[in-house]
């Protein structure tokens, strides 16, 4: 494991994403009483949480995050197609690891 120092901004910004994701989950709930919901917000906040992790330990272990943070983008991009609700927080989360990944040194 490569020590990459103390957390820096960028990791601060990967843990608010996670808590954004669990308050959708929970509002949801309280909400609707939907326990899907809570699920479908849980779960992915735990793995923002593990990836923005792996990130403030080792720069290169941005896969979990980047692939969480793109499927949930995915996930609210077909739901803006249906219903014209719009949440940019997953969107701008895989833009700012994708700049991330290609600004990554080449081995």
């Amino acid at each position: 494991m490569q020590d990459s120092g103390p957390l820096v901004p960028s990791h601060w910004i990967g843990f608010g994403y996670a808590a954004l994701i669990a308050s959708g989950g929970i509002t949801g709930y309280a909400k609707a009483g939907s326990v899907l919901s809570l699920a479908a917000g849980l779960l992915p906040c735990a793995l923002a949480s593990l990836g923005a992790f792996q990130l403030s330990q080792d720069l290169r272990n941005i896969w979990v995050f980047l692939a969480t943070s793109g499927a949930l983008a995915g996930i609210i991009g077909m739901r803006f197609y249906d219903s014209g609700k719009f949440a940019g927080a997953s969107l701008s989360m895989v833009a700012k690891l994708g700049i991330t990944v290609l600004n990554m040194p080449r081995q």
